[in-house]
């Protein structure tokens, strides 16, 4: 079934007269059909599961009046790729979800786990559903059967970016998911290119959280030595 915004009102300042008319926009495009069920209340945005025929596709909606845009924008002043841009609230909003529609394609022509990225129109972001039977989880509510081979999964796609000068900038445990035991990086917008002066800072703080988390389930690990499993 498809639902009217009102059906989810309750979810949060994501629901905007603009908000409606980009929704029309891809809808009328063919990207989805119309929203279907609500799945998670971000920081920033709601992620809603929609429907595209008989497929079944995520639209991950950016909040413009309450989210943190002075952070946004301090995370993009220093990517090059968006340079020249207006510390306005709505356009930072829709250059966060622009940006996170291109990390999305260079992740995914690299071969990262990643959902495939459909379209973008304004705070707006639809992708490919990740997970068969019902949407994977989050690596810290479902943690692997083989954490160590879960872990070297995790160090193949870590490298996979740092092959396209690509850092996450915001990896953990919170932000791969565990589909039937392979790691699914995801929650772009804050990636960013090696150009950006802060990137070792953003690479450097990934590492460090990627591998307290699997040392505290029981691999042997620590940042350096997932450092030096990147890098070589």
């Amino acid at each position: 079934m498809v639902r009217h915004r009102e059906a989810y009102k309750t979810w949060g300042d994501v629901f905007d007269q603009a908000t409606d008319r980009a929704l029309q926009h891809l809808i009328s495009g063919g990207y989805m059909d119309g929203l279907h069920s609500p799945i998670k209340v971000g920081k920033e945005a709601n992620v809603f599961l929609a429907l595209k025929g008989e497929e079944t596709v995520v639209v991950k909606i950016y909040r413009t009046s309450t989210c943190d845009f002075n952070r946004m924008y301090e995370y993009m002043k220093g990517d090059p790729r968006f340079g020249g841009l207006v510390k306005k609230r709505r356009k930072v909003v829709f250059q966060w979800a622009q940006r996170e529609y291109r990390n999305l394609l260079i992740a995914h022509k690299a071969g990262i786990r990643c959902p495939v990225p459909h379209a973008a129109r304004d705070n707006i972001l639809v992708m490919d559903l990740i997970g068969d039977e019902s949407v994977a989880q989050q690596l810290i509510s479902q943690p692997p059967k083989n954490p160590k081979k879960f872990y070297e999964d995790v160090v193949r796609q870590m490298k996979l970016l740092h092959n396209v000068r690509l850092v996450h900038a915001d990896l953990s445990p919170y932000n791969i998911l565990n589909d039937n035991e392979k790691a699914v990086f995801i929650d772009m917008s804050q990636a960013t290119t090696y150009d950006n002066p802060n990137w070792e800072r953003f690479f450097e703080r990934d590492i460090k959280n990627v591998a307290a988390h699997f040392k505290r389930i029981g691999v042997d690990t620590d940042a350096e030595h997932l450092r030096k499993a990147i890098l070589k």
